[in-house]
């Protein structure tokens, strides 16, 4: 029987592997094949003192299996490896629309991390947020587990259970929660005219037709008079990069880039903006650390293009392009294959959009040090939201006065982003949860 600590062992010893197969790897384009061989013979060497050193007998299988997911999680946090009975249950379930909880997820510390929950979901309902992690799923550790094996834990049959076990910042000890599946409907957009001629379209999902939603919606506005904008992209982290480049598509002039796409084996593809523009209102789009994929491009593209200032908090980082790779003893690898890049070069998946105007929030949930629950600002102290509004009415010229954040006064759009009132990190920057 293994116990724990050996356990723990097992993923640090994986941890430590990775790290040195990462370091041929990034050497990989100007090593020779001997130095590449130097790398996989440290490899195997500490495999063999684990195997035949270690205070107790290993199970190599265990050891193996850590590495490899190690090595996906540090490279990609969205890949997974599956053996070959998790691989024939995926492709056999992946086409069947079950209902779900409504999460979005990635690795995270060698755990199920959430990206966010998409909002009116039975996970949304719970209180799960982006700084949560899954640390079990009806029982079964998520450490070392596969992305898309998780996903498939959490789908299931309208009405039926599952029981996540969540560690919330700054919370020692895993909370259970039992969420009960459900057809996940995804959030239609929304838009009503402010004061002061300032339209607001909310985004809170880009799967489907919504990119044709919101040109429906912003005609609508202007009818009503409207003569500024703010896009809503706060907590959008559903439908892909496509989606995004068609959101982009309505605010830019044709022939404008929205985004580019390259990888190892891929060429780089430019996406340039064809036309469809509905919109040449002044506009500030607001986004928070639970925007991904496809609301991402977009975001990067309007800031890049200077065709919006962007208000809230760094975005989480996911936008590219995967593939199922399968291995001869049928197991298989889901791997990102290229990634989309902001026209500045940046790839959206390594680190996310700095906004120009860094703001953060107080989400529900929150605590402050004592482990006390902080109330959420009420809507009409929307904290984005206002700063959104007075970037656009104001100007960035009178920003200086109020500023969101001591990046926001230097106009520094690469600054680091700003920290919230409980000094909860961005989720790529937080600490690793501690073994249990």
């Amino acid at each position: 029987m293994i116990n724990s600590r050996f356990k723990f062992f097992v993923a640090s010893a994986s941890t430590c592997l990775v790290f040195v197969l990462l370091f041929g790897a990034m050497r990989g384009k100007s090593a020779s094949p001997e130095d590449t061989y130097k790398h996989l013979a440290v490899y195997t060497e500490v495999l063999s003192h684990i195997k035949n050193d270690y205070v107790e007998e290993p199970d190599m299988k265990s050891v193996t299996v850590g590495a490899v997911n190690g090595l996906l999680e540090a490279i990609d946090p969205y890949a997974s490896y599956l053996n070959a009975d998790q691989y024939k249950q995926w492709m056999k379930s992946k086409d069947q629309h079950k209902a779900s909880v409504g999460l979005i997820l990635s690795k995270k510390f060698g755990y199920v991390g959430i990206v966010d929950a998409i909002p009116g979901s039975p996970a949304a309902k719970a209180g799960l947020s982006t700084t949560d992690v899954l640390e079990t799923i009806n029982g079964v550790a998520t450490r070392d587990m596969p992305l898309a094996f998780a996903e498939l834990l959490l789908q299931g049959d309208p009405g039926t259970t599952v029981e996540v076990g969540v560690l919330r910042f700054r919370k020692p000890e895993p909370q259970k929660l039992t969420l009960t599946r459900a057809v996940v409907q995804y959030p239609a957009v929304t838009a009503k005219l402010l004061p002061d001629q300032v339209g607001l379209v909310q985004v809170q999902s880009l799967e489907g037709r919504n990119a044709a939603e919101v040109a429906a919606k912003l005609q609508d506005l202007e009818k009503q008079g409207a003569k500024k904008l703010v896009l809503d992209l706060r907590h959008c982290a559903t439908g892909g990069p496509d989606e995004g480049v068609k959101l982009a598509d309505l605010f830019l002039d044709k022939g404008r880039e929205i985004s580019y796409t390259q990888g190892q084996k891929s060429p780089r593809a430019d996406i340039l903006a064809d036309g469809t523009q509905v919109d040449r209102l002044p506009m500030v789009v607001i986004v928070n650390r639970g925007t991904a994929d496809g609301a991402e491009v977009a975001a990067a593209a309007l800031l890049d293009d200077h065709r919006a200032d962007v208000v809230g908090e760094r975005t989480y980082g996911d936008a590219s392009i995967r593939k199922t790779i399968t291995m001869e003893d049928g197991s298989a690898v889901i791997l990102s294959v290229a990634k989309y890049y902001s026209p500045s070069g940046k790839a959206i998946q390594d680190v996310g959009v700095t906004p120009s105007v860094p703001v953060t929030e107080v989400d529900a949930g929150a605590t402050d040090d004592d482990g006390n629950p902080i109330e959420p600002q009420p809507q009409s102290e929307d904290l984005l939201l206002k700063k959104a509004i007075e970037v656009i009415t104001k100007g960035r010229t009178d920003l200086a006065s109020t500023p969101a954040s001591p990046a926001a006064a230097s106009g520094s759009k690469d600054a680091p982003p700003v920290l919230t009132p409980l000094n909860v990190p961005h989720p790529q920057q937080q600490q690793p949860p501690q073994p249990r």
